[in-house]
């Protein structure tokens, strides 16, 4: 567990320091595979999803159990972990689509803004304003700090290598095939559903570190348990109510996404409108909470270690006495 601990450690450094592998990202292959099995798979059936789902999050974490198992030697499992941890994060990568959408809103660059929002929300963005922009990427970075950086650390703690893998294959899946439209309400449920259940931890450790590392922990925590039940998403509902308490912004709103549906979101937290400003404010609290779950993941590594090597000195202790017990019986 210490090599787990260490490797997670180093790969969220990498992360943060590099970002994403500029080229031949495995996630991006992943995505064609994806594609590619969905081709030979799809029928409007939740039956077909389901297997579409289980062949491929189930072969990610089989990949990254086969990577760990032939790591044998301490130094090539903290190798694998870390890399495994880079691959499969995204914080870094995050921030700046973050920031760039801002400096584009600060200098009144309105068009380009719209643009480069495409990489990080599905909504239909031609026709928004500064402060829906703003209130887009402040959703984006609370929502995805949880599903791209929060959640693989605590999989990665939890179930090492397989666990980091499992997790970004379940999330890519999702933002794949977890549509709720024609093509993908029946076919994509089991990947939307898989995906809300490996992010539910995740999402409240989020929340919890968003309101003691934020600047307002009481609009937090009100905001977290007042409004967010009544978002559509269980885990995205989480973390954006507590990131618009904890930076005094309001949240939620009509999003009208591509194809043209709308959807109406409750609003969240009394704050006032977000701002272009309220971006980097975003992105610094996301840090902050980042480096408290690669803190939290990290000790939850070493401890596991500890606990495990405690019950084993309980076991050989107990057999041992056992053992001698019987001799004198």
């Amino acid at each position: 567990m210490r090599a787990r601990a260490l490797g997670l450690a180093l790969g969220y450094a990498a992360d943060r320091l590099l970002g994403d592998p500029a080229r031949l990202h495995p996630v991006a292959g992943f995505g064609t595979t994806a594609a590619a099995v969905e081709r030979r798979l799809y029928a409007d059936s939740r039956a077909r999803g389901l297997v579409h789902t289980a062949v491929l999050a189930g072969g990610a974490v089989a990949l990254g159990a086969g990577a760990q198992r032939l790591a044998g030697h301490p130094a090539a499992r903290v190798l694998v972990t870390a890399v495994a941890t880079w691959v499969v994060l995204g914080g870094r990568s995050l921030e700046g689509e973050a920031v760039a959408v801002g400096r584009l809103l600060e200098g009144d660059d309105l068009v380009a803004a719209r643009q480069r929002l495409t990489h990080l929300v599905g909504r239909d963005t031609r026709r928004l304003g500064p402060t829906e922009i703003s209130r887009a990427v402040v959703e984006s970075v609370a929502e995805n700090t949880s599903d791209a950086v929060v959640a693989p650390l605590v999989w990665g703690a939890v179930a090492g290598v397989p666990g980091l893998l499992g997790h970004r294959a379940t999330n890519t899946l999702d933002a794949m095939v977890g549509h709720r439209n024609d093509r993908y309400q029946r076919y994509g449920w089991a990947s939307a559903r898989l995906d809300d259940l490996v992010n539910l931890p995740a999402s409240r450790l989020t929340a919890l570190l968003a309101v003691a590392l934020g600047g307002d922990p009481h609009a937090a925590w009100r905001a977290w348990h007042r409004d967010a039940a009544g978002h559509p998403s269980p885990n995205a509902g989480v973390v954006e109510a507590s990131f618009a308490g904890a930076l005094g912004v309001r949240l939620g709103g009509t999003n009208t996404y591509d194809g043209g549906r709308i959807e109406h979101r409750p609003v969240t937290s009394s704050g006032r409108p977000a701002q272009a400003a309220d971006i980097s404010r975003a992105t610094v609290l996301a840090r902050r909470v980042g480096h408290g779950a690669a803190l939290a993941a990290v000790a939850f590594a070493c401890s596991t270690r500890r606990a495990q090597s405690s019950a084993g000195r309980a076991a050989s202790t107990w057999s041992h006495r056992s053992s001698t017990r019987a001799m004198f019986q």
